[in-house]
């Protein structure tokens, strides 16, 4: 009877240590999922972001300002107005001067740029571009990418949108 008590004890408790295992490591799991690191509250400061200018007639912002990273809208090649003449070369140029006046318009430099995307309707220009882009930016240059496009607005030939940050 003693050595049937015995067997049926054990079995209890290696029934109930193994329940209460499971309930432990249940409770551990659930409050780990649901409980936020303390750190991450210290550490990160999220901004709001500010939306600058009002597009004009399109519905788009220049930039966004988000903590000290200025998000800019693409530029293609227009001065007062109008698409400028003289190809490829000239459009960059002038993509340029307006990337330099958004910059300038919210506190940013050309330095400060660290990242730009360019968008070209002929990839035979890309050459000329490059020509252009490295007497606009200094060394070390932002990251870029270069997509070939159908079309651009206006019908411009290139467009580059670009990112700063301080």
């Amino acid at each position: 009877m003693e050595k049937i008590m015995s067997t049926h004890t054990k079995k209890m408790t290696t029934t109930l240590s193994s329940v209460l295992l499971a309930g432990a490591c249940s409770l551990v799991l659930s409050m780990s999922a649901t409980a936020a690191p303390v750190v991450a509250h210290t550490a990160i400061s999220k901004s709001a972001p500010i939306f600058y200018g009002d597009g004009g007639k399109y519905p788009f912002s220049d930039a966004v300002r988000v903590g000290d990273t200025l998000y800019m809208s693409g530029q293609i090649g227009f001065k007062d107005g109008k698409l400028v003449k003289g190809g490829i070369k000239a459009e960059t140029k002038q993509v340029f001067n307006n990337i330099q006046a958004v910059l300038l318009k919210y506190g940013y430099q050309k330095s400060n740029i660290i990242k730009c995307s360019a968008m070209l309707t002929d990839m035979d220009d890309f050459g000329d571009f490059n020509k252009v882009y490295q007497t606009e930016l200094a060394k070390p240059y932002p990251v870029r990418s270069a997509f070939g496009v159908a079309e651009l607005a206006a019908g411009a030939s290139v467009e580059v949108e670009c990112i700063a940050a301080k």
